[in-house]
């Protein structure tokens, strides 16, 4: 910037007042002040980016057991045994696992769930989700 361009934008305002008048120039700089805070709300607004969270299913177990996640993620469950799984919360959600396949969930409320296999009830795990 060079030093004169001070002098230069003090100009250019001046001329604006003067062809716009008192009232056009409150109207400008309202209209700035409204797009200035819309575009403020709009960044504060703007969800983190949601994450996909891979829980594998191995020999009779979900890895990792306990997983932290956001409203908004996506948990992928892959199946690796040979015979089908679930991961089930019972009252809320059931998502069927077949061999060598994979199924997902996007989590749309905060808490924590146990989840388990409805076929091999010993196979637990724990989701917390936080908002």
């Amino acid at each position: 910037m060079t030093e004169d361009a001070p002098d230069k934008v003090e100009e250019v305002v001046v001329k604006v007042r003067r062809r716009l008048g008192a009232p056009g120039w409150i109207i400008v700089i309202s209209v700035g002040l409204v797009l200035l805070v819309a575009a403020a709300l709009s960044l504060a607004a703007t969800p983190a980016w949601a994450e996909t969270i891979q829980v594998t299913i191995d020999k009779l177990a979900f890895s990792p057991a306990s997983v932290e996640a956001k409203v908004g993620d996506t948990i992928v469950w892959v199946n690796k045994d040979a015979f089908a799984h679930t991961a089930t919360v019972l009252g809320d959600w059931d998502i069927l696992l077949p061999p060598g396949k994979s199924g997902r969930l996007t989590l749309k409320k905060a808490g924590g769930v146990d989840y388990f296999c409805r076929f091999h009830p010993n196979m637990k795990g724990h989701l917390t989700v936080k908002p």
